[in-house]
């Protein structure tokens, strides 16, 4: 029995995972009085306080996760982008949730893969040693853009009042795009950085990015309502719950479900996210359900999306089947 195989606790864990992920928005939405950019860092701040134990028994077991001086000066390029790449991506999402519905701020940042699809055209069209995106990537990637243009149909209608606006829709897919910037720094960092580690640094520096980003944006929200004024009384439990259910349960649960399963298992549960999270805030919340034209466009979005990362696997799979076969 190959002993990497997912066990029925690895798939709780994975449907917990979801859940978890799927609930950040809404709890970020519910706190709507206090400014985005700041909100988004009091987040971070709090996933860090979780991390930060986690992230010291990593570098006693593990050490430094460099060699030399050289690799050393290319982490902290690497750790200072990635960490700008997430308050970029946590800064523009909850922006979008003060300013659309939360199943179109969903819908968008959840969209990633259509921007991974339009960089690997680009880097195709410069001559660069990639895979093509192939037929069932761009089938997925114009079904995917048809069902965004749908759910354009219900801007200016309001759900759980909420207004759909472009504006917010487009702030959404900034976020989209900014995490693809965060996984791809990530993506190199992480075959030499434990998890919790890596995970507590480039957190860490998100958060203070973002701090920053709120002192010179966001005029006084800083002095009203204090750099971590989510340790205070009223909003400590909210921020803690947010940091536990959407960072830790979510994110941590997805990381140890990537020891047994594909990253396909993974990337198709995810396209879920906008779904569960819908029902979550409609449930818990009172955000209301989402107007006709984006429950048809959604739809076709997310089958664009997984027909974008269904293709994505395949071409990785075939690439390996043939690199195998050339060295047999």
């Amino acid at each position: 029995m190959d002993a990497r195989r997912p066990t029925a606790v690895t798939w709780v864990v994975l449907a917990a995972a979801l859940v978890g992920v799927s609930s950040g928005g809404a709890l970020l939405q519910s706190f709507g009085e206090v400014p985005p950019l700041l909100r988004a860092s009091w987040r971070l701040q709090a996933t860090t306080v979780l991390l930060v134990p986690l992230a010291v028994l990593d570098a006693r077991r593990e050490g430094a996760p460099w060699v030399d001086a050289g690799q050393r000066r290319g982490d902290l390029l690497l750790v200072l982008a990635s960490g700008a790449f997430l308050a970029l991506h946590f800064g523009t999402w909850t922006a979008s949730l003060d300013r659309t519905t939360l199943t179109h701020s969903l819908l968008f940042v959840t969209a990633h893969p259509l921007v991974v699809l339009v960089g690997t055209s680009l880097l195709v069209a410069l001559g660069r040693e990639v895979l093509p995106p192939g037929r069932l990537g761009w089938a997925g990637g114009f079904l995917g853009l048809s069902g965004a243009l749908l759910t354009l149909a219900d801007v200016g209608s309001v759900s759980g009042g909420q207004q759909v606006t472009l504006v917010g829709d487009v702030l959404a897919f900034l976020g989209a795009v900014f995490v693809v910037g965060y996984l791809a720094a990530g993506r190199v960092l992480r075959a030499r950085w434990p998890v919790f580690l890596y995970a507590a640094v480039v957190t860490g520096l998100a958060s203070l990015f973002l701090v920053l980003a709120s002192i010179a944006v966001e005029a006084s929200a800083v002095a009203s309502f204090g750099a971590i004024g989510w340790t205070n009384g009223a909003w400590v439990g909210g921020f803690m719950l947010l940091a536990f259910l959407a960072g830790f349960v979510g994110h941590t649960g997805l990381n140890h479900c990537l020891g047994s399963m594909t990253p396909l298992t993974i990337s198709v549960t995810l396209t879920l996210e906008p779904v569960v999270g819908s029902m979550i805030g409609a449930l818990a919340f009172n955000t209301g359900l989402p107007g006709p034209a984006t429950l048809v466009g959604g739809v076709v979005m997310l089958s664009g999306l997984l027909l974008v990362v269904r293709a994505e696997a395949h071409q990785s799979t075939s690439s390996l089947t043939a690199e195998d076969a050339s060295g047999a």
